[in-house]
């Protein structure tokens, strides 16, 4: 095996591992803005209500198909939480995952 093979094999498994490690964190987001919105819908089963949201980021690519569910379940209830509150949470949210799937929590 060249050098060149070797620092190929090597950019693939860390391009594999980033992905992984992206994939989870998503899914931690996803899971942890599912908790938050279930706070505010006043769900009875709030780790229900968070699978439900992990499983809509399977919809299409992108976080927008997790954004219309949650924006769909608060105009459902009557909730007035703005689209800029949700954005930034997801934001902040994804953060928070990022640290906790690095920290391997």
């Amino acid at each position: 095996m060249t050098t060149f093979d070797k620092r190929e094999e090597a950019f693939e498994a860390k391009f594999a591992h980033d992905e992984e490690l992206r994939f989870k964190a998503t899914a931690r987001r996803n899971k942890l803005l599912g908790l938050w919105a279930a706070e505010k819908l006043g769900a009875d089963d709030a780790d229900a209500y968070a699978k439900e949201v992990v499983r809509s980021d399977f919809e299409e690519p992108g976080h927008e198909d997790v954004f219309r569910k949650i924006r769909g379940d608060f105009d459902k209830a009557g909730l007035s939480v703005t689209d800029n509150e949700i954005r930034e949470h997801m934001t902040s949210l994804m953060q928070t995952a990022i640290d906790q799937v690095n920290a391997g929590v």
